[in-house]
């Protein structure tokens, strides 16, 4: 039986936190491979939290915040990892400061992007 709030001793699971704001797929997804880059070389899995779903589909299916949404979705991914990288430029999205504020609060490992 598994210990509520244990930890996963096999795996090192991670997410990464980076500002999506203003920045077209491609600078996103670049982003994201240098952190999945730097993390896989410690050995983590590294969950994906980069959701690319339309805005308008998810106003359709009733999500009027849908930033919100991302964040929602985000935070879920959140409880199943140990560890969350920030990206550079985190400490100046809303979304990222939260993710930051939540994994502070939880106890989980942090890691900055050094470069």
């Amino acid at each position: 039986m598994k210990k509520i709030g244990g930890k996963n001793s096999m795996k090192k699971i991670a997410m990464i936190s980076q500002t999506m704001a203003g920045k077209i797929e491609q600078e996103i997804l670049q982003t994201r491979e240098k952190a999945v880059a730097a993390l896989s070389k410690k050995g983590y899995e590294v969950l994906n939290t980069y959701f690319n779903d339309s805005e308008q589909d998810l106003k359709e299916k009733g999500f009027n915040n849908v930033p919100l949404y991302y964040l929602a979705k985000s935070l879920e991914e959140m409880s199943k990892c140990d560890t969350v990288y920030f990206c550079k430029g985190w400490e100046n999205a809303r979304g990222c400061k939260i993710e930051h504020k939540t994994a502070k609060a939880y106890a989980l490992n942090i890691i900055y992007e050094k470069d």
